[in-house]
């Protein structure tokens, strides 16, 4: 049964075990992930196959690690067409999305003859960690590669774990030829992760690496961004629900469902001011779990983490929201709008109760690579900023110098840097 409490109840120590979720279960795997990586740093293939053989159950080929033209062709075979054109379109909607976002970083402003500017200049390699075993995540491989292909990263590689039925999901390869990427390893954990940092006989090393994973993965990033750049913390899926009154309980026990069904450990919250829509929620979701309709998945998540808390009002909704920065919010009230301006902690917001979790999963545009674990309140959503670097340029003209030249020559002074005054004397502007 699904937990519903009301605000009172809301105790300290419920919301730390809620905001310290980030930590869970890292610490518990550090070791074997450090013996990972310093395998594969000294050992490089070698090691990658014997933990392929450990950890996968497969014996691979150091020769056919990469995917070559015969499997993309057998990929593209095995994929019904409605499925290559649903990538598509999801695609073509994420890269309308982040083209957006490249352009409104680049900017150059002139006054009194001196002109400031800033210009993007893209990494030169990245690269991506999907999931691709037991579960596969195709729409990863577009949220990650898509936003790099249009910053300009002229190198991007995606390792993805073999299952024993195949070395290669084939709608994680026909993903990848559908984004940009160049390079694929059937290649999957902590494993993976060291080869793209460190590079291997048979991988190339990256400058950056990004992807969602399990905790293995995500604690070899952590271990890793000494040596390498990597994007933000993401582990478990959450979601936060606000609602009034007015929202439909179907809608938000739909929307928590869907949720559940990522990951045992997923977090489910409805922050509600209606006492009614609470308990409403509640009958269906537990009628749900008593029914055979959700998956094992599911029923583990919203039993462990599912919770329905009645508040008193949606100021105070807002404010429990932002201590929790959830990965998704989804705001289902009379005026959506009004609630969000309270929001500054959140992974990416939905509005209204016709946007679903899903679309933003899929085929917005937005990015799905989202922080979770609380990490909201400092990191933002994978975008096109986390594949390039912004340069600024100042061009003075004489005119413009000599409207700078005096106070740039005393703080110079001030701070006992006399050539540096000098170098505006020099100039013969003052």
């Amino acid at each position: 049964m699904v937990l519903m409490i009301k605000a009172e109840e809301m105790s300290r120590e419920i919301i730390q075990q809620i905001t310290l979720r980030g930590l869970r279960g890292l610490q518990r795997v550090e070791k074997d992930v450090r013996e990972i990586i310093e395998a594969v740093r000294t050992r490089g293939d070698e090691a990658l196959l014997e933990f392929t053989r450990k950890f996968d159950y497969v014996e691979l080929d150091p020769n056919v690690m990469r995917a070559d033209r015969e499997d993309f062709e057998a990929a593209y075979r095995s994929v019904r067409p409605e499925e290559i054109r649903a990538l598509k379109r999801a695609a073509s909607n994420i890269k309308r999305f982040h083209k957006n976002q490249l352009q409104r970083i680049r900017f150059e402003q002139t006054m009194g003859g001196v002109t400031l500017g800033v210009v993007a200049r893209p990494i030169s390699s990245i690269g991506i960690y999907t999931p691709g075993g037991k579960t596969a995540y195709p729409s990863s491989i577009l949220m990650c590669a898509i936003p790099a292909k249009v910053a300009g990263v002229e190198r991007i590689i995606a390792c993805s774990p073999p299952s024993p039925q195949s070395r290669f999901n084939p709608h994680i390869l026909v993903a990848s030829e559908i984004a940009g990427v160049s390079e694929i390893y059937s290649i999957g954990g902590a494993q993976a992760v060291a080869a793209m940092a460190y590079g291997t006989a048979s991988i190339k090393p990256v400058e950056k690496i990004v992807g969602p994973g399990n905790v293995y993965v995500t604690v070899a990033k952590q271990l890793l961004s000494r040596h390498i750049s990597v994007d933000l913390p993401a582990g478990p899926s959450e979601i936060l629900i606000i609602a009034d009154e007015h929202a439909d309980p179907k809608f938000i026990a739909a929307d928590l469902l869907a949720q559940a069904e990522h990951d045992e450990n997923a977090q489910c919250i409805l922050l509600t001011t209606s006492e009614r829509i609470g308990g409403e929620v509640k009958r269906i979701l537990d009628q749900t779990l008593a029914s055979s309709t959700p998956s094992p998945v599911s029923r583990v998540a919203l039993e462990k983490s599912g919770l329905i808390a009645v508040v008193h009002d949606l100021q105070e909704a807002a404010r429990l929201s932002n201590e929790i920065a959830p990965e998704h919010l989804v705001i289902m009230t009379r005026d959506p709008g009004s609630v969000f301006k309270a929001i500054r902690n959140a992974g990416l917001v939905f509005l209204g109760k016709y946007s679903p979790v899903a679309v933003g999963d899929y085929s917005a545009g937005t990015n799905h690579v989202l922080p979770t674990g609380g990490y909201a309140r400092t990191y933002s959503g994978l975008s096109v900023r986390d594949f390039i670097k912004t340069i600024g340029y100042v061009r003075c003209s004489k005119t413009g110098l000599r409207r700078l030249a005096r106070e740039t020559a005393t703080l110079a002074e001030i701070e006992g840097f006399q050539a540096h005054s000098n170098s505006i004397k020099v100039r013969g502007i003052l």
